[in-house]
């Protein structure tokens, strides 16, 4: 014979729907345009130089995803090393954290498209034209 579990109780919100707790209003509301980019991302095409002998970030190449970004770095393009390299060397100069960076398109590509959390606009436009 299976053992049944003795029922909770109710809780006062549960039992009386006068007593419930009011709804929360909608997080998004009264957000400003960089909080709207930061929980959305921007995307940063970027051209991977793997094998280079330092990690720079700079300079403009224009590749299949429109104006993108050329990443350098000394990892090897094996097994994700090099997607990985340039996944935190634009983070670092992008000043934000690795997490905020996600590759969107072209995994095994040295045209790569991440998406970055944050109000980056401008430093990545800085980057591309050498302005930094």
């Amino acid at each position: 014979m299976a053992k049944r579990r003795p029922s909770r109780p109710e809780t006062p919100s549960t039992a009386d729907p006068a007593r419930a707790e009011p709804a929360r209003p909608a997080r998004s509301a009264g957000r400003s345009r960089s909080a709207e980019l930061s929980r959305t991302g921007v995307s940063v095409a970027v051209r991977v130089r793997p094998g280079s002998g330092r990690t720079h970030v700079g300079g403009l190449y224009e590749g299949p995803h429109g104006p993108a970004l050329i990443v350098a770095v000394g990892a090897p393009a094996v097994d994700g090393k090099a997607t990985e390299a340039v996944r935190r060397a634009l983070a670092a100069a992008l000043g934000v954290k690795a997490a905020a960076v996600t590759l969107k398109i072209g995994a095994t590509s040295r045209d790569k498209v991440f998406t970055v959390t944050g109000d980056v606009d401008r430093v990545v436009a800085g980057l591309r034209d050498g302005s930094s």
